[in-house]
């Protein structure tokens, strides 16, 4: 009887773990897709009230959007140097290559690397390619942004602060601080809202 009791105890508190679970999925769930949204709503509420919008009025960039470019391209240069002289130091730490060439002359093979190079390269790997894919859109965005004369407080904002945050993240996620790491992403994230907004308001307000 008392095996019984434990059984049926063991099995409710399976249940409710389970139940628990998927209560916590669905609200990570929710959390994600409200994610961009929120983002999207505090970067144009930033626009709107903070930085202000001025019309769309396509013409050759100001000096101060220059200005922020050249930040801006200065800081991805020293973001794209910082990931490949810690990916090569990698390599170089653990003894491992990047082509099968450079295994095939080093007499070993890739196979045998250790575990701990493997997991830290495809860190670097990583960190490179989220940089270069979120770089994609930013310049797409930033070209265009320059060109309809914004605010200056919002083309320094989001041009300068969008490479600033790609540092941080850079640094967060190297090192493996994950909290930190989420909160460059998201400052990336809303620059590139930002710009997006700044240009969708410019046409929406003042056609």
């Amino acid at each position: 009887m008392k095996n019984k009791t434990v059984e049926t105890t063991l099995i409710h508190n399976t249940d409710d773990q389970n139940a628990n679970d998927q209560k916590r999925r669905q609200r990570n769930m929710m959390i994600v897709k409200a994610y961009p949204f929120a983002l999207l709503l505090i970067s144009a509420g930033l626009n709107f009230f903070v930085f202000g919008i001025n019309p769309l009025a396509p013409a050759l960039p100001a000096v101060g959007s220059i200005h922020a470019l050249v930040v801006a391209a200065v800081l991805l240069v020293i973001n794209h140097t910082w990931l490949m002289t810690t990916t090569e130091l990698t390599r170089a730490r653990f003894k491992m290559f990047a082509t099968p060439e450079e295994w095939a002359a080093s007499g070993t093979r890739q196979q045998s690397a250790p575990g701990e190079g493997v997991r830290e390269l495809e860190r670097h790997h990583n960190a490179h390619r989220n940089t270069t894919e979120n770089t994609v859109y930013f310049a797409f965005l930033a070209l265009i942004f320059v060109m309809v004369s914004p605010t200056i407080y919002a083309a320094y904002a989001w041009i300068a602060g969008f490479t600033v945050a790609r540092l941080g993240y850079t640094y967060s996620y190297l090192k493996g601080k994950d909290g930190l790491r989420g909160l460059f992403m998201s400052l990336s994230l809303l620059a590139m809202y930002g710009m997006a907004s700044y240009l969708a308001m410019s046409v929406l307000l003042y056609r």
